[in-house]
């Protein structure tokens, strides 16, 4: 059971704020891919869709690798000139960037963060981590 939390304003492309929090479960990933993309289609945000899309999953489907517990997703964007993106999880122990061999399946998601965000991060939490990223929005 996914639960879901959303007060993205009174217009539908008014962007504003979105939260997920999903069992850790591997339907996490499929179920987080597509309420983000509903969700940034409903603000009118399509240009940033693809690459909000994959991160979020990377950073899911980490969560789902490392920890037991629930996994949030939370999205911000109040008329600025980013997108917020947070995935947060129970385990403490903040994710470490590493370089993947050219043979490697894995070890390529906080790259690809680094790469297509604006800027990224982590942070402690009360009883695990989030970690983040922003996206630059056209205009």
């Amino acid at each position: 059971m996914v639960g879901v939390s959303d007060s993205t304003g009174t217009l539908a492309h008014t962007p504003g704020f979105a939260e997920w929090s999903f069992p850790a479960d591997a339907a996490a990933v499929r179920t987080a891919r597509t309420l983000v993309r509903d969700t940034l289609r409903e603000w009118g945000l399509e240009s940033v869709t693809d690459v909000t899309v994959l991160l979020v999953s990377e950073l899911v489907t980490n969560s789902l690798r490392y920890a037991s517990g629930p996994i949030g997703v939370r999205m911000y964007s109040h008329a600025g000139p980013t997108l917020l993106v947070e995935v947060s999880d129970p385990l403490p122990d903040p994710p470490r960037e590493r370089v993947a061999d050219a043979d490697d399946e894995g070890g390529r998601g906080l790259q690809l963060v680094a790469l297509a965000s604006r800027r990224w991060g982590t942070r402690p939490g009360n009883t695990g981590k989030t970690v983040w990223f922003e996206l630059s929005l056209p205009g």
